[in-house]
């Protein structure tokens, strides 16, 4: 063999490991690039400066709550409760800001999206129970709370302290943008560099090898949810603050876009695999979905359907495709 047929081979081999490494990142770019030609060709107002500002402004919420679900996703749980979630944070920040201090009403409403992610934590990771079966069941509670405490009606939000948080604009960014951007620089430094990170993967990958060396994998079951469900208040407050009142109906269905936003991005449902960048690139592809097709004028009822399809398609790469290229690799 040459030296010149080794080293192609070792540049086929490098590139193979580095497609299957960061093959859901790429097919996501991908499908967010044809879309963006597509959006761009065929709606004009699409690609004017205004349009993708808002577009970043309101995937924000998806794109924050995305980041805890990678991480939940990727131990191998679920949590079906972060829409429920958004909420009573938007309804428990709007009744707090009328009777008390803006800043206690922001930790207190930030306080119960942690308390019910702990709730959810504790029954998965100490009661062993389903994550899939606790969170549906928070899904239906939550929710309930949300509605009992505001009877249905949504409350105003005057305070000058709170408003700016979704509707104020720094260096031609709206702050939910420059919020959600930050959130997704911790996430992806925690979930890549750190041991933590390192531990989420294992859990979702090999937990029994894990909790042999001497780890808890509880800790890191239940910290994952209570993450979750501090980011899922955050979004609450957002969404809060940028319509101006806090309703109890904020939220419904959420939970079905940040899960396709994360399976798009390649997080493997099966856990052991998932990928911070690609939950954030699937956020933002859902967005220009969803403004796209109102520029093009297509009925808004067509985009959930749209977004359960996409949901199905990636559910099927992520466990067809994905299957395929590892056992190519081997």
């Amino acid at each position: 063999m040459t030296t010149i047929t080794r080293n192609a081979r070792l540049s086929r081999g490098a590139r193979t490991e580095f497609i299957g490494r960061h093959f859901g990142v790429l097919s996501i770019t991908v499908v967010f690039a044809v879309l963006f030609v597509f959006f761009s060709a065929r709606a004009d107002a699409f690609l004017t400066a205004e349009n993708l500002v808002n577009i970043a402004r309101q995937i924000a919420p998806t794109v924050v709550v995305a980041m805890g679900m990678t991480y939940v996703i990727t131990t191998g749980a679920i949590d079906l409760s972060v829409g429920s979630v958004v909420g009573l944070s938007a309804a428990s920040l709007a009744l707090f800001a009328k009777t008390g201090n803006p800043i206690v009403a922001l930790l207190l409403t930030l306080l119960i999206g942690g308390v019910i992610g702990a709730i959810n934590g504790a029954l998965t990771a100490y009661g062993r129970l389903q994550s899939f079966i606790v969170t549906l069941a928070a899904l239906t509670a939550v929710r309930g709370i949300a509605l009992l405490i505001t009877q249905g009606y949504s409350t105003p939000i005057d305070s000058t302290v709170l408003l700016p948080l979704g509707n104020g604009k720094l260096l031609g960014l709206y702050t939910p943008t420059w919020i959600a951007i930050a959130i997704v620089v911790v996430a992806w430094y925690v979930f890549t560099r750190t041991r933590f990170g390192r531990y989420v993967t294992a859990v979702g990958s090999n937990a029994e090898s894990l909790r042999r060396s001497g780890v808890d994998i509880r800790r890191i079951q239940m910290a994952v949810l209570v993450i979750t469900g501090v980011l899922a208040a955050g979004a609450g407050i957002i969404v809060a603050t940028r319509l101006g009142s806090g309703s109890s109906n904020s939220g419904t269905a959420f939970e079905l876009e940040v899960i396709t936003a994360v399976v798009l991005g390649g997080t493997s449902l099966m856990g052991g695999r998932g990928s911070i960048i690609g939950s954030a690139i699937g956020a933002l592809t859902l967005g220009i979905i969803s403004n796209g097709l109102v520029l093009l004028k297509v009925d808004v009822y067509w985009v959930p359907i749209v977004q359960g399809i996409i949901l199905i398609v990636a559910i099927f790469l992520n466990s067809k495709l994905f299957a395929r290229l590892v056992r190519s690799r081997r």
